[in-house]
């Protein structure tokens, strides 16, 4: 495992790249002066404190915000206000988003059709991600009817199966508890292979990023900027208390405290410290 600075990462033959971007609403700047690159097949973690702007970014990747100034390439080719049709997207959120009153089987047609994926290809897709997800046996069930657990593994087979470019998830094990989302995680990463698509992961876990990615991006306190990037170099299929993993994520605790941290609120006059 290897730590480096911001930038160092070699942008050669990049998927995307984000280059000095600066990204704000209503005239407040979230996102300030940012560079990334997402190679093709990279699982790619974004770390950073409450309300940083590390879904901004996801939302610039994905087409729904616009930078300020700067730029966004895909395979080289500048995409800047075009991202919408420049990449395949397919979107994880916090929260399943299924369709209740349709089947497990009719969200994941309904993600295909609207991604152009050819007809005769939709029950292979579903058959193929939904097992390897480990709800293929609830195909035919509403939404509902599953556990939260259950909706979460579809919703990422969902987006898997449209044949994305790159895979955006925005902490979609948050609302879900510790050991449903580490037999989630231990799926995530067992099946991953390179030809996987690109993957951009948003949590506050540090462990959890740690684990599942090639590559850990951490930013500032808002507006956010890039501190440092590190390569996680440990074979897969990996463990979740890997002592190598637990030992990073002590010294990135340690290291990032005094920047997220809120700054102290000194105490009234004639008050106590």
């Amino acid at each position: 495992m290897t730590v480096q600075d911001a930038g160092s990462i070699t942008r050669e033959e990049a998927l995307v790249t984000v280059d000095d971007v600066s990204i704000g609403y209503s005239e407040k700047v979230a996102v300030e002066k940012v560079d990334l690159s997402v190679q093709p097949g990279e699982f790619v973690s974004i770390i950073g404190p409450s309300g940083c702007g590390k879904s901004t970014l996801l939302h610039l990747l994905s087409g729904l915000n616009e930078p300020l100034r700067g730029r966004v390439s895909v395979r080289g080719v500048d995409s800047t206000g075009s991202m919408g049709g420049a990449l395949k997207v397919g979107y994880v959120f916090q929260d399943h988003r299924l369709l209740p009153w349709r089947t497990v089987a009719q969200n994941l047609d309904i993600a295909m059709k609207n991604a152009a994926v050819p007809q005769e290809e939709w029950a292979q897709r579903r058959s193929r991600y939904l097992s390897l997800l480990r709800v293929a046996d609830h195909e035919g069930s509403f939404p509902l009817r599953l556990s939260g657990g259950q909706r979460q593994r579809v919703s990422i087979a969902r987006a898997m199966a449209v044949s994305p470019d790159i895979v955006l998830m925005d902490e979609p094990f948050s609302g879900l508890d510790e050991v449903t989302a580490r037999s989630i995680r231990r799926e995530l990463d067992a099946s991953r292979q390179r030809q996987d698509p690109a993957t951009v992961f948003v949590t506050h876990s540090i462990r959890e990023a740690l684990y599942l990615s090639d590559r850990v991006v951490m930013l500032s306190r808002g507006p956010a900027h890039v501190i440092k990037e590190i390569v996680v170099d440990i074979p897969r299929p990996r463990a979740y208390d890997d002592e190598t993993i637990v030992d990073l994520e002590k010294t990135i605790v340690d290291e990032v405290l005094e920047q997220w941290e809120d700054t102290a609120v000194p105490a009234p006059a004639g008050g106590t410290a």
